[in-house]
């Protein structure tokens, strides 16, 4: 628990080629199709989820947002906080998204490539700037998860933690979209390396998974396949947030 936020179990909403899609490690052509993104955000939002995650996959791979409109619709239909990332790499694109309501705003490729940039942000935006720090075997990587930036994730967070961002969106690549579980050890890196909010991504698929953030201090924890595919019962993740 940091502050006033509490540990919360949220409802991946990722969205490409206007579909809602669950990807293994962000590879295109893997995982599954699940429907209209709007859809999807209703079922989580009907079913009790305080929060949605919302991925432009598009944005990401091509390196600008693509489903602008389709955020847009999802914010103003749902009264519960959003967050977003996929595709920002400018003012103009977090500003855009800031403005009709989304809640964080999560950057990873500018931020290691623009400080200048990041610091803007921050300055705009305050602690709605969140960075995403995306590691595979412990590097983070950048532009659409396809390129090493040749900084470890301890670096990483003590590094943007100084600009003043709000928080770490952490997704394990290693372990994304797999089913195989959680590894609690890159998890405890993290959040042990700073003082600011940390959510979880990537590999989570049991209630096991979730209590296990929770206790090494995870903010949250973002679910995506398992919640898609039944294998994690989402009213029984939000039991167990609540315990």
């Amino acid at each position: 628990m940091f502050g006033d936020l509490v540990f919360e179990v949220i409802p991946a909403v990722d969205i490409k080629d206007g579909k809602c899609v669950q990807l293994v490690q962000g590879k295109p052509g893997t995982g599954s199709e699940y429907g209209d993104p709007v859809d999807a955000a209703e079922r989580w939002v009907d079913s009790g989820a305080n929060r949605l995650h919302i991925i432009d996959l598009d944005g990401a791979f091509k390196g600008r947002q693509k489903n602008f409109d389709t955020i847009r619709k999802i914010v103003e239909k749902f009264d519960v906080p959003i967050q977003v990332g996929g595709g920002i790499r400018s003012y103009s694109a977090a500003e855009k998204l800031i403005e009709v309501g989304v809640d964080r705003v999560f950057v990873g490729t500018i931020a290691f490539n623009d400080k200048k940039l990041l610091k803007k942000l921050v300055g705009s935006f305050g602690k709605s700037i969140y960075v995403s720090i995306d590691a595979k075997a412990g590097e983070v990587m950048v532009d659409g998860w396809t390129k090493g930036s040749g900084v470890n994730v301890v670096e990483a967070c003590r590094k943007f933690e100084a600009v003043g961002v709000g928080g770490f969106l952490f997704t394990n690549i290693d372990k994304e979209g797999k089913m195989e579980g959680i590894d609690i050890g890159s998890f405890s890196e993290v959040i042990g390396a700073t003082e600011m909010p940390v959510i979880a991504s990537g590999g989570v698929s049991s209630i096991k998974d979730l209590d296990a953030l929770k206790k090494v201090g995870a903010s949250g924890a973002v679910v995506g396949t398992a919640l898609y595919n039944g294998k994690l019962d989402f009213n029984k993740a939000i039991d167990m947030c609540s315990g």
